[in-house]
């Protein structure tokens, strides 16, 4: 559900100060500036005017910043009791400069934003509710503010706005092709979860976004993941945050592929791979390492490496059945292997949120916590090489069997091709012909490098083999 913030203190001031400017527009003749926007999915224009930046508010519910506000835990509370005092709104205005990834740093986008400005200006209005609330530009006027810009553009929503309005119209904005600042990748998620709690279907919501069905359907189960990795990093006073997953991006998209096409065959084993693909994303190895674990990692190359603590850790007795509640009927229960990885996981989760709430723990909780991460961090990178030695084996074994099924799907396309020529009467018969001499001379040479290689030839090799021993003869 979308919140209600309420009105700020000025919304007074602010509604008097707006009719009086756009009373103005309207008495001063000419064509006065519009702005273009989506309201109840119909496109109106609303007037530009000018508004004293000093007299409007950050919008609290922003997409822009909402993973962000966790940065801080108790000043977010703070701006969910009140919005709109000088403390939650000063707090935006930091989130708003920070970078994404790491709201303690500046943005460097942020500053190049503020030099747009000083070069050319604003170029295109905001956008505000007649009490003064930005529902569009509050990036710039967090950059306007601190350069000391006295005014800045805006367009005007219509009196009846409400807050989900304002949602609405700041998500329609910021989807638009031609936005120059895009959400980060959690608030993105964020947003697409919203749609989806307001009871709007996955084809609608992907073609608001611009996007498919699939990808948003992708969206919606590592948005999922993550809040569950983050609910499994809990302990004690410390806990991971959904923002601490931001660089992850495109890790998460190829894990969860993996994970839609080894479920296909075996969820058990896809479960496996995943676990153990999480516990290196959260020990932030790069995506080529993350490749390698496949579901078979932890028990062939990572158990004998890892530290006793850790072992001991994920050690799991095995459930024999599980009761279902209310029914009297036993089932079986979950792989063993795969809550031993769970298990796995869940330490690094817990003694990763440690180390990223070291300020506010105590040093030898937090040293403890860091050879931890360091002892699996060494193992799985131990655990690594020798997978990627196997790794490789496996694909130059696969190469030429790939090679040829890819060759023998571009023949059937041929045979598709012939089918249509002939009924159009436009096949070139000399260029097929060439083309057909052509892959007898590749078929010959496969022939003679098959006879080479493989010592006992079965049905295929040997059908290959006799046609071309026919030829020779």
């Amino acid at each position: 559900m979308t919140t209600d913030f309420g009105k700020p203190p000025l919304a007074a001031e602010n509604q008097a100060l707006i009719e009086k400017r756009l009373r103005e527009i309207k008495g001063a003749g000419g064509v006065p500036e519009t702005l273009r926007i989506e309201w109840r999915e119909q496109p109106i224009q609303v007037e530009v005017i000018d508004m004293p930046v000093g007299s409007l508010y950050y919008n609290p519910g922003t997409h822009r910043i909402r993973a962000q506000r966790t940065h801080e835990p108790a000043r977010d509370r703070a701006l969910e009791e009140d919005a709109w005092s000088e403390e939650s709104q000063e707090y935006l205005h930091h989130l708003l400069q920070a970078l994404p990834a790491d709201p303690s740093k500046r943005d460097p986008d942020f500053d190049a934003l503020q030099d747009s400005l000083r070069q050319f200006k604003q170029n295109d209005p905001g956008l505000i509710t007649r009490d003064g609330v930005l529902v569009n530009g509050n990036t710039r006027r967090a950059a306007m503010k601190d350069m000391g810009t006295p005014t800045i553009r805006v367009g005007v929503l219509p009196a009846s706005c409400t807050w989900a309005d304002v949602n609405a119209v700041e998500l329609a904005l910021q989807l638009r092709k031609d936005h120059r600042r895009e959400y980060s990748y959690i608030n993105r998620l964020l947003a697409v979860d919203e749609q989806i709690s307001l009871g709007r279907s996955v084809s609608d919501i992907a073609r608001d976004f611009r996007t498919t069905g699939p990808r948003c359907e992708q969206d919606i189960w590592i948005l999922a993941t993550l809040n569950d990795l983050v609910e499994r990093s809990k302990d004690g006073g410390a806990q991971l945050r959904l923002l601490d997953f931001e660089d992850q991006q495109e890790k998460l998209k190829e894990l969860h592929r993996r994970y839609i096409k080894d479920s296909a065959a075996s969820k058990e084993k896809a479960d496996l791979m995943k676990e153990s693909r999480l516990a290196a994303i959260v020990l932030n190895f790069s995506k080529t390492d993350v490749r390698l674990i496949e579901a078979e990692f932890r028990t062939r190359y990572l158990d004998k490496r890892l530290p006793d603590e850790l072992r001991a850790q994920s050690a799991i007795a095995p459930a024999a059945a599980v009761s279902i509640p209310g029914l009297n009927r036993m089932v079986r229960a979950a792989d063993p292997k795969v809550a031993e990885a769970r298990a796995l996981t869940d330490s690094i989760l817990r003694v990763k949120a440690v180390e990223a709430a070291a300020e506010s723990l105590p040093m030898e909780r937090v040293a403890a916590a860091a050879r931890t991460l360091k002892a699996a961090k060494d193992a799985l990178e131990d655990a690594l090489e020798p997978a990627g030695k196997d790794a490789r084996i496996r694909k130059r074994k696969q190469a030429a069997p790939d090679r040829l099924t890819d060759a023998c799907q571009d023949i059937e396309q041929c045979n598709t091709d012939l089918v249509l020529a002939r009924a159009s009467s436009s096949l070139d018969d000399e260029t097929f012909d060439e083309a057909v001499i052509k892959l007898r001379e590749a078929l010959g040479k496969l022939a003679i490098e098959s006879a080479r290689s493989i010592k006992v030839p079965g049905d295929g090799v040997s059908w290959l083999l006799d046609v071309f021993r026919k030829e020779d003869v």
